[in-house]
């Protein structure tokens, strides 16, 4: 965990000056259990730029992940972002 935790504040450093308001960790629950987590969550007036960071390449889970926060925020300006720490890529998913 150290490690992505690390690559999370890797990708706030290189993104910050682009964003109104940037969050990290932020954790979706219902009344039973934890939904989802959102890695980072970046603001720009309207826009809600959503960022899915891995360690190593691995897109299908991330796409996965990001379709699923994208449906439960139900937004029509979310983008979505996949961020492989291990190779400092950034890829729109």
């Amino acid at each position: 965990m150290h490690k992505h935790n690390n690559y999370v504040e890797n990708l706030v450093s290189q993104i910050r000056d682009d964003y109104d308001h940037i969050s990290t960790h932020l954790k979706i629950s219902n009344s039973r259990r934890m939904v989802a987590e959102i890695d980072i969550l970046a603001r720009k007036g309207k826009s809600i730029d959503i960022y899915e960071v891995k360690c190593s390449y691995r897109i299908t889970k991330a796409k996965k992940q990001l379709y699923k926060i994208r449906k439960i925020l139900n937004k029509d300006r979310v983008s979505c972002y996949f961020y492989c720490g291990i190779g400092d890529r950034l890829i729109k998913v």
